[in-house]
């Protein structure tokens, strides 16, 4: 794995990613621990993996905590910030990584529960531990922030919609965490090749993967595209609070 962030650049910082149990969690818990940063594992029900990774981060000399947390229950979201605040006083990067809404079974109104609502009960419970000096980062996708003028895939339109008012919730928070000197912003990326939703996109759509590629010329792997999260931690805010990651061409303006 390549390494974005020089070593030391995060020593001494506390970061926690939702969702870091696997995938681009996991590997952008990886690149902020290589910089030194001390890293809160969540997952919702991946405990060895999470356990796993914590045992691969410590021996890079940074500290880990290993938190179970269902971000969609509140109580259980709380819990989670009262351990991060036991074991180090303070969080200086939050990544909003978790998502979902493909999952079968779950209620109609999961993805909007998940993606809208658990990611701004998160940032609530987060807020005492943040301070001036620290960041929000939003991890979503091309189809999900482009919603408004690109149609998407039908399977997936539902959780684009989801991302895309969760995005827009986050954004209306811009003014007060300026206030509190907190910075925000947006990770948004293409289909990213091996992440779950891609596979399920896969299985519902034979081909779109594919017909993506060739369209883009170039989509990002877990490891890249975690990279570029990783990066937005501390590379500048642009203007606008998004950091686009790979092509945009197809995509008309938001």
């Amino acid at each position: 794995m390549s390494q974005p962030l020089p070593a030391g650049t995060l020593a001494g910082r506390t970061a926690l990613v939702t969702g870091s149990s696997r995938g681009i969690g996991a590997d952008t818990a990886r690149y902020l621990a290589q910089a030194g940063a001390n890293v809160v594992i969540n997952f919702r029900n991946k405990a060895p993996r999470a356990e796993k990774l914590a045992t691969e981060l410590r021996a890079l000399g940074v500290q880990v905590l290993v938190v179970g947390a269902d971000l969609t229950d509140r109580a259980s979201v709380d819990e989670m910030f009262a351990a991060v605040r036991e074991a180090f006083g303070a969080l200086d990067l939050l990544v909003l990584n978790a998502s979902g809404g493909m999952e079968g079974g779950m209620a109609a109104d999961y993805a909007l529960t998940l993606n809208r609502d658990a990611q701004v009960g998160v940032l609530d419970a987060a807020l005492p531990l943040l301070s001036d000096g620290s960041r929000v980062v939003f991890v979503t996708s091309h189809q999900a922030h482009f919603i408004r003028t690109t149609p998407t895939m039908p399977e997936y339109e539902p959780v684009a919609l989801s991302k895309r008012a969760g995005e827009d919730a986050l954004r209306d928070r811009i003014p007060e965490l300026s206030e509190r000197g907190i910075d925000f912003v947006v990770v948004s990326g293409d289909m990213i090749e091996g992440t779950i939703t891609a596979t399920l996109l896969e299985r519902a759509n034979p081909g779109a993967i594919a017909d993506r590629r060739e369209s883009a010329g170039k989509l990002y792997n877990v490891s890249e595209f975690a990279a570029e999260v990783a990066l937005a931690a501390v590379e500048p805010i642009p203007s606008d609070n998004t950091r686009l990651v790979g092509d945009t061409s197809s995509f008309g303006g938001e």
